[in-house]
């Protein structure tokens, strides 16, 4: 009986691209998904506050725009990086910020304390304080979408308790889909980014013709045009705006962890890079907060403080303002709909959220994987499922992550704003770190162009640092609420870093000064050609040899299976190898695995196998040196 059937169920899984420039595009649209974004972060914006306690609704189109130009810098640096780094695989950023350092050194080799390492490090902390928070965001977003439905059909209200089983059950389901694999993701977000772009252009239209048509008479407008909505009203507004808006922006970068998975990934990424920011933010964004801010009037009615309010103040005093509106178009536009298109378009933004989560989720374990895959992260989160070729663990601790942080979401809004501001004091820091890996890796390349490789990212770790420090000052000046919600983004930012300095800490100590074995069984007449190919790297100080036979998943009958021929079961043939013993650092692992198999790699059977085992310790026996000194 023929043993293929274990033996690749043993083998790890293939990644096969698959995607072309309108899957890569779909995901990272799916992440931005304006169609979310319009019905839960607009009471946000029409909240918000100058640290005066003044309001700066006025300031929402502006605040979009300097976002917009923020992300579009970003977008450019991360483009022309995809360019040159196409085989990021699931890494991405981090793998980016490595590459540019080790390139721009003419490094074959880097030590566990060296820039190169920082900048990856630094890189991947920032990345998963953005894509493992941001999970949870959406997690609670849903969750209390679900409650707002569940109260216009009954008049009732969820419990806390109750929105977060709601936000756990939803996290599940969308880490399932997930986990399933990137085509049926891609699949899932090519149709959710059709429903949502059409329902906004429904709706936009919709609202214009509400305003052209004025079917209630209003006389004071929120603006009092076009112009009015689009303008600058206030710097301070803008500023606060923006930090709000890049929330509603963030994403379009997200395709590059998908480059693995992407067909010819140096031209595909960076062309979804900016597709994907053109679609969601000039043409949806831009298009849906006009039309939204140009239909507010004192007919959108609300109650703040015991007190009946209008406007701007009554969309800021309500749980899902969007929701208001559809029902003012509904009532007065389509006479007796205002319920049905309320409801038709909290669906479709419940479709839009889950598009948002799972984007994300599968950016966020694909970065994890690939560290993890560098060693830089507890390896079991780079372990691939079999069947789907999805880092699976990886997905259920982040189904886990973001089910906790959904909980703490769905109990106030306070909670749930402070830690979106964490996400996105990650996702500045994150872009304003790619902009500087941009100008290192272009630096001393031929392809070199200042506009492209100095200005743009120039301009966009300058613009990235302001809003950074507008996140950090206003928030810490503004009133109880913005200092609250300041606290908790430091307390989230400031943990997350303890934990990653701690482990980066002692995990280059142990990478420094810990030993490792690193055996391998190869053919006899190759040992020269290993030999040579690690000596010339200094990766050995010293080697043993040992004359042995064995065999492996062929059983020693390598013409026939070369030969597309199953050897009979019985067959079993010990072939004369070499088994070399190398002590190497820890750090060096990686590096001597990957010097030996390309020393070893014919493609044919019976290339070898590398085995590492952990070396209590070692003695040079001449001078009494211990560990790494003995090497």
């Amino acid at each position: 009986m023929s043993n293929k059937p274990k033996i690749e169920s043993m083998l790890k899984p293939k990644i096969t691209p698959t995607l072309g420039l309108l899957g890569a595009t779909v995901n990272a649209m799916a992440l931005i998904a304006p169609g979310a974004f319009l019905w839960i972060t607009y009471q946000l914006q029409t909240a918000a506050t100058a640290p005066s306690g003044a309001s700066v609704a006025s300031d929402i189109w502006g605040g979009i725009v300097v976002a917009l130009l923020v992300a579009f810098l970003t977008a450019f640096s991360y483009a022309e990086l995809a360019k040159i780094y196409p085989e990021a695989g699931f890494a991405s950023c981090a793998y980016f910020a490595e590459k540019a350092f080790i390139d721009s050194r003419e490094e074959k080799q880097y030590g566990p304390a060296s820039l190169a390492r920082l900048a990856k490090l630094t890189t991947g902390w920032a990345a998963h304080l953005f894509y493992w928070v941001y999970p949870g965001i959406m997690v609670a977003f849903m969750a209390i979408l679900i409650g707002y439905i569940y109260n216009a059909f009954t008049g009732k209200t969820f419990s806390t308790t109750e929105l977060t089983v709601i936000g756990g059950l939803f996290a599940l389901a969308t880490g399932y889909i997930a986990y399933r694999g990137v085509t049926g993701s891609t699949t899932m977000s090519l149709w959710i980014n059709i429903i949502q772009l059409t329902t906004l252009v429904i709706f936009s239209g919709f609202a214009m013709y509400y305003r052209w048509s004025n079917p209630q008479g209003a006389t004071q407008w929120a603006f009092s045009g076009g112009w009015d909505v689009i303008k600058f009203h206030s710097i301070q507004g803008i500023l606060i705006q923006s930090t709000i808006a890049i929330l509603i922006l963030v994403g379009f970068e997200s395709c590059t962890a998908l480059a693995a998975e992407t067909k010819n990934p140096e031209t595909t990424i960076p062309k979804a890079i900016i597709l994907s920011l053109v679609i969601q933010g000039i043409f949806a964004y831009l298009l849906q907060y006009f039309a939204t801010g140009l239909m507010i009037s004192e007919t959108l009615v609300g109650a703040a403080g015991g007190q009946t309010v209008t406007g701007l103040a009554a969309a800021a005093s309500s749980s899902a303002p969007i929701g208001d509106l559809a029902k003012l178009l509904g009532d007065h536009i389509l006479p007796g709909v205002g319920f049905g298109l309320m409801i038709t378009m909290a669906v479709t933004v419940a479709i839009a959220i889950i598009g948002t989560t799972l984007s994300c989720m599968n950016t966020a374990v694909r970065v994890t994987c690939g560290m993890a895959e560098d060693r830089e992260l507890p390896e079991m989160l780079g372990f691939m499922n079999g069947k789907f070729s999805t880092p699976h663990m990886a997905m259920w601790v982040l189904v886990a992550v973001s089910s906790v942080i959904a909980a703490i979401g769905v109990r106030s809004v306070v909670g749930l704003t402070g830690i979106t501001l964490a996400s996105n004091l990650g996702t500045f820091i994150l872009y304003g770190l790619t902009c500087v890996w941009t100008v290192i890796a272009f630096k001393d390349r031929k392809d070199y162009s200042l506009f492209k490789h100095g200005i743009i990212p120039g301009l966009g770790v300058a613009a990235n640092v302001v809003m950074v420090g507008a996140i950090l000052y206003l928030y810490v000046i503004g009133n109880a609420d913005a200092v609250a919600e300041a606290k908790i983004c430091f307390w989230i930012a400031g943990g997350w870093a303890a934990v990653s300095l701690l482990y980066v800490a002692l995990t280059t100590v142990q990478k420094t000064y810990s030993i490792r074995m690193v055996t391998c069984v190869i053919r006899p007449e190759q040992l020269g050609e290993v030999t040579s190919a690690l000596k010339r790297e200094n990766l050995v100080m010293g080697m043993t040899i040992m004359d042995v036979r064995g065999f492996g998943r062929q059983r020693g009958d390598t013409a026939e299976e070369e030969n597309g021929n199953e050897p009979p079961d019985e067959t079993i043939r010990f072939l004369p190898k070499l088994k070399l013993e190398v002590l190497v650092r820890n750090w060096d692992v990686q590096r001597t695995m990957d010097v030996i198999a390309d020393s070893l790699r014919t493609g044919s059977i019976g290339d070898g196998k590398i085995f590492v085992f952990e070396a209590a310790s070692a003695m040079r026996v001449r001078t009494g040196e211990k560990g790494v000194y003995a090497l």
